[in-house]
């Protein structure tokens, strides 16, 4: 028997050492927050949250209260369900806490792509906003007059046909294909011997784009949590291969109108030695950043302004002036309005219900790595340690943008929620009688904080203008319920709907 007792003892501290691995002997030390490993060692509560993250979150707050670490997939993550706290973790953010290793995992199992060098926010900052974001929101608007408008003047101004489609597929396309070509070119009058022939090409190759996008965009969750059946990942690798082929940056060079923001982040990568077929990877990726978002939130907020009619009366109202302020008028024959980026800063109305539309249907979860221990107070006072290696996060959709207290009526949609009684943007919130700084959080806050915010919502503003002033459209169900949110989606920023809605629309001329 003695020698049974060295291999017994090996065995056994081999399972107390995978049991420490999966976490089975983490408890909650004093100070910490509560402790909620789950029902499975090591994967603890991933299922559940995969599930249904808002209603999983819900039901750790009742159970925790607003802080409380929970085990997914073999990591800890602290979650601050109090938006009066999360400020500290805003602060706290440039020195304690990291995003950039996260989103590397990330990225790097969804896209192929990887990186050794950091490239900093500020080269896209500067293309996104100011005069870069004119030129850009310049860009999108001649490319949704092409996808929109080409057939202007071509039938019977009396007997326009109506066309049919679903609203969701309708505005996604629109909106994903005009921003792809506006941020990574146009066809080349050059190569097609004619500026329509061009026009045609552009209108083309983008749909084809879009068609595959919308495939691999579907496969997106379970690719991110790496849960893909054998038969999606073959399908996931082909589209990725397609799309390397299709945004190559050997492609990309042949284009004209290539916005400055997407040549100067291929030519960083190129001065810092990065090979093509990487390049070409993170051309997808920056094509999912750009555009994975926009569209879907455009369905939303057409449908809420359809489904509304005070909304759709006053964003109309306020389109009117705008136009009627620039001496632009829509009319047979005549030019295309154009929108600048000044006419999109006085619209005050449609800031208010593109505000009110992403605080419905945007819910991003905020995740960043703990670099080292360190403490978090709360705003009731009380103080909470972290370790290092876990992850703290946010979840502003049920934390603060579904918070009766911070918004009344929070299921309802309210054009007018975020503006002031004088016609202003309203930043006044609160909770527990304390006014909170993030009160709607659809793209993050701090030094992660989207930088193209501003283009992606000058996107949304175009579309909805241009919509209002070319062309007549209905649901075909005026009786039409607003569609469940794809509880799958949860976490990864725009939802999308469980259906799509039908309607139909039409030219005016």
């Amino acid at each position: 028997m003695g020698f049974l007792l060295p291999i017994l003892l090996a065995l056994l501290a081999s399972v107390l050492g995978g049991l420490y691995l999966l976490g089975a002997f983490r408890w909650c030390r004093p100070g910490e927050p509560p402790l909620d490993r789950g029902p499975i060692p090591w994967l603890g509560h991933v299922l559940e949250f995969r599930r249904d993250t808002a209603k999983f979150l819900e039901r750790m707050k009742r159970k925790h209260g607003d802080i409380f670490t929970v085990q997914l997939g073999g990591f800890y993550f602290t979650f601050l369900m109090d938006p009066r706290s999360f400020g500290t973790i805003v602060k706290e953010a440039r020195t304690k806490l990291d995003f950039s290793k996260f989103a590397q995992k990330l990225v790097q199992k969804v896209f192929s792509y990887h990186s050794d060098h950091r490239f900093p926010q500020m080269s896209s900052n500067k293309h996104l906003m100011g005069d870069g974001l004119v030129v850009m929101t310049q860009a999108m608007m001649s490319n949704l007059q092409n996808l929109m408008l080409h057939s202007v003047g071509t039938g019977d101004n009396n007997h326009m046909p109506w066309n049919e489609d679903g609203l969701f597929n309708y505005s996604y396309n629109i909106v994903f294909r005009a921003g792809y070509l506006a941020l990574f070119g146009n066809e080349t009058p050059k190569s097609t011997k004619s500026m329509e022939k061009a026009r045609e090409v552009d209108r083309v190759e983008s749909q084809e784009l879009f068609l595959e996008f919308r495939k691999y965009d579907q496969l997106f969750p379970n690719l991110a949590y790496g849960v893909l059946p054998p038969w999606e990942k073959r399908e996931a690798e082909r589209l990725k291969r397609l799309f390397w082929k299709m945004l190559s940056v050997q492609k990309v060079k042949t284009k004209e109108n290539i916005s400055v923001w997407v040549r100067d982040q291929q030519q960083e990568r190129e001065e810092h030695g990065m090979e093509d077929f990487m390049q070409d990877r993170y051309m997808l990726l920056l094509l999912w950043a750009s555009q994975g978002n926009t569209g879907p939130a455009a369905f939303w907020l057409l449908f809420y302004l359809m489904k509304h009619p005070d909304a759709m009366r006053a964003v109309q109202g306020e389109v009117e002036e705008v136009l009627k302020e620039t001496g632009q008028e829509v009319k047979h024959e005549g030019p295309f309005i154009n929108l600048t980026q000044d006419m999109l800063q006085k619209t005050p109305i449609l800031d208010s219900a593109v505000e009110e539309t992403l605080r419905l249907t945007s819910a991003p979860v905020l995740t960043r790595a703990v670099l080292q221990d360190m403490s978090l107070k709360m705003a009731d006072g009380n103080e909470y340690r972290i370790r290092e290696g876990d992850r703290v996060a946010l979840f502003p959709y049920t934390a603060v943008q579904m918070d009766p207290e911070v918004h009344p009526d929070p299921l309802t949609y309210k054009y007018d929620r975020f503006l002031t009684a004088e016609g202003g943007k309203k930043t006044d919130f609160y909770k527990g009688g304390k006014k909170i700084k993030y009160y709607n959080m659809p793209w993050g806050a701090g030094i992660t904080m989207c930088p193209g915010r501003f283009f992606a919502t000058n996107e949304l503003k175009q579309f909805v203008f241009l919509m209002l002033t070319y062309f007549d459209f209905e649901l075909k169900n005026p009786d039409e319920k607003i569609p469940d949110i794809d509880t799958k989606r949860w976490g990864f920023g725009s939802m999308h709907p469980t259906r799509d809605i039908q309607f139909r629309y039409r030219l005016r001329f």
